[in-house]
């Protein structure tokens, strides 16, 4: 539910949004990619809302996509996929995306 709500929100603000999700075709008015290797442009933000299983599940596709940024929503956080993350240079941040672009934090 809070990953749909951000989706809006972000669009809202005119931030490109790109949903991700196996289990759905369409989030939000826009096609959903089925996993992250789904994506073949530069990230600068990735957002999360997955259980902590399944984001270290996803570490080595998160490196292979190279964002600026990971943001771990509560509930996702992983000690050991952030660490995997910041070794290899990829700002981590553990936030609310929806709490960031209420208070103009996002960028």
């Amino acid at each position: 539910m809070h990953g749909w709500l951000a989706q809006k929100m972000l669009m809202e603000k005119n931030y490109r949004v790109l949903p991700v999700s196996l289990k759905e075709k369409e989030i939000g008015g826009l096609p959903a990619l089925a996993t992250i290797n789904d994506i073949h442009e530069p990230v600068d933000t990735l957002t999360l809302y997955l259980s902590p299983d399944k984001v270290d599940a996803c570490v080595k596709d998160i490196l292979a996509l190279k964002p600026r940024r990971v943001i771990f929503n509560p509930g996702t956080e992983s000690a050991a996929a952030m660490q995997q993350l910041q070794n290899n240079g990829i700002d981590v941040e553990q936030a609310c995306t929806l709490v960031l672009l209420r208070t103009g934090q996002f960028d």
